[in-house]
């Protein structure tokens, strides 16, 4: 083997290497995902205990398993991927390992010929007869020279030959301890399918015993339906109030201008004003109020289990576990604690500016109406209903206007 393909060797390592390097990267971000799928399985799984501590099935471990569910399939895609991935690599591996092996054979080869053709001048009597036979002194130096560099070449293909037996030996290692990953992910693979199957099982169970409990379902959202409209009257007139209030204010300021009218205009930021500005600011910024998951989104969605009847919501509903703590997002007043019929219970309302947050379904206040309370400070906890089911319902609004949610936390 000369010299350039030694060269062409080692570049060959050096970004097979790189691929590598950049496969473990993807490898390692994959193994993220799952480990923080796995978190939040864990905690998922936790919430589904407590709601299916009652015998009787409830909408609650419903969309608890809805959940679970969608955690488990994104698990088992997550595994998918870590499987294809292996694949590609193992693809990778193979084709090095033939290249290797093709080098390897070629360098063999090549060295032999050279072994060949130095056994047939290896008698000192030919290399003598060799040399003298030159029909000069510098033809007798350059056949010195070409002797002592063919010397050189055969020991420079001893070395590349032990090079890539060594490479390829270490190539064959790995591929094997890929191919255990790889069988290992089959096996987690098959048993996360397992779970999936179960899981599917149990929530059509839920699903036929809820479907039996029409009647006493559609009591119930009507009960919320009241409950709803008691809690946006609240706010309504909460609103009022406080636009009645800023009129005022600036009908203050603008007398007061006009008493002193010597003195030169000054723009006025009002304090509300203020606060409005930080809170936009902080859009999609703002940590959970509680732990666990949105087992309704905003806006109108289908019943999970009424057919042809759909819920409109003015916020999320985030099922979390018994005695879970309820955080203020952000910094404000306290505008009203007010006892709403089930599911709402106490509910705290927040002011930040022309913002209001809504916590609604707590126990064990600690906060205090007209206090100003400070970003994740604690409200109260969850108040956890008769069929053990524990959740917080949570709005933000600006004025009257209930926004999204989620597109004001933190993803």
């Amino acid at each position: 083997m000369n010299a350039g393909r030694i060269l062409f060797l080692a570049i060959g390592v050096w970004a097979l290497s790189g691929m590598g390097a950049h496969a473990q990267k993807n490898k390692n971000q994959l193994q993220r995902e799952k480990q923080r799928n796995q978190e939040r399985i864990k905690e998922t799984e936790k919430i589904l205990a407590e709601a299916s501590q009652k015998k009787k099935n409830t909408l609650g471990e419903l969309t608890a398993l809805n959940q679970r569910i969608n955690q488990q399939e994104t698990l088992i895609l997550s595994i998918k991927s870590e499987i294809e991935l292996l694949d590609r690599d193992l693809s990778e591996d193979q084709a090095i390992i033939e290249a290797l092996e093709k080098d390897l054979k070629n360098l063999k080869d090549e060295y032999a010929r050279m072994v060949y053709a130095a056994q047939k001048a290896s008698g000192k009597a030919n290399k003598l007869l060799l040399l003298f036979s030159a029909s000069s002194f510098d033809q007798l130096l350059m056949r010195l020279k070409y002797m002592e560099q063919y010397g050189r070449a055969r020991q420079v293909q001893a070395e590349a030959i032990t090079r890539v037996q060594e490479i390829l030996s270490e190539q064959v290692a790995l591929t094997e301890a890929k191919r255990q990953d790889q069988q290992k992910l089959l096996d987690e693979e098959e048993k996360e399918n397992q779970n999936l199957t179960a899981l599917k099982d149990k929530q059509r169970g839920v699903v036929r015993s809820l479907e039996r409990e029409e009647k006493q379902l559609r009591r119930d959202l009507e009960d919320t339906k009241k409950a709803i409209a008691q809690l946006d009257k609240l706010i309504s007139d909460i609103i009022k109030e406080e636009i009645a209030r800023a009129e005022r204010e600036a009908r203050e300021r603008e007398a007061a201008r006009s008493r002193n009218k010597n003195s030169s205009p000054a723009v006025s930021t009002t304090a509300s004003t203020l606060a409005s500005s930080s809170f936009e600011g902080n859009k999609n910024q703002f940590a959970w109020p509680a732990s666990g998951f949105v087992s309704q989104k905003f806006g109108r969605q289908k019943h999970p289990v009424l057919k042809g009847i759909e819920i409109a919501s003015e916020g999320v509903i985030i099922q979390t576990k018994r005695g879970e703590a309820v955080h203020a997002i952000f910094e404000g007043d306290v505008r009203e604690i007010a006892i709403l019929p089930p599911p709402f219970f106490t509910t705290v309302i927040l002011r930040h500016g022309e913002y209001f947050t809504v916590y609604s379904g707590l126990k064990d206040v600690v906060v205090k109406k007209g206090q100003k309370v400070t970003t994740y400070q604690p409200l109260g906890l969850v108040q956890t209903n008769g069929e053990g089911i524990s959740e917080l319902r949570f709005q933000v609004r600006k004025n009257g206007q209930p926004l999204d949610p989620q597109a004001w936390l933190k993803n």
